[in-house]
């Protein structure tokens, strides 16, 4: 399936439940229930995933932790806070080159309207 394919894929079920459940929540419970939905369409979805930082020699996982990982090629970043901050978009990106992935979605909750708390993330596309 294609990263396009796969991104409409999430953003639909994240519509879902932001329909359902509103803002305001907090963000475990929208990465649990998001998980969920992308579950039950047969898609692999992972986690709480280490992203390890490497530089020279040394290689350490204290770094970032992916919220979702679907398919093993889009890093979803979920956030429920009044509105989404340059520094959110910055580590996400952050974390597509650390995986060489090549997209992210940020995706935040906690905007009253789900529209205007995503952002699609691009890293060679």
């Amino acid at each position: 399936m294609s990263e396009n394919a796969l991104s409409k894929l999430i953003l639909d079920s994240a519509f879902r439940i932001h329909s359902a459940l509103g803002p305001g929540l907090l963000e475990h419970v929208y990465e649990v229930i998001l998980a969920y939905k992308l579950r039950k369409q047969n898609l692999e979805v992972a986690r709480q995933v280490p992203i390890p930082i490497v530089y020279d020699v040394l290689e350490f996982e204290e770094g970032y932790r992916a919220d979702l990982i679907v398919e093993r090629s889009i890093i979803v970043e979920l956030k429920s806070v009044e509105a989404l901050l340059p520094v959110h978009w910055k580590q996400l990106f952050t974390q597509l080159k650390l995986k060489d992935f090549r997209l992210g979605l940020l995706i935040n909750f906690g905007d009253e309207h789900l529209k205007n708390g995503i952002r699609r993330i691009a890293n060679k596309l």
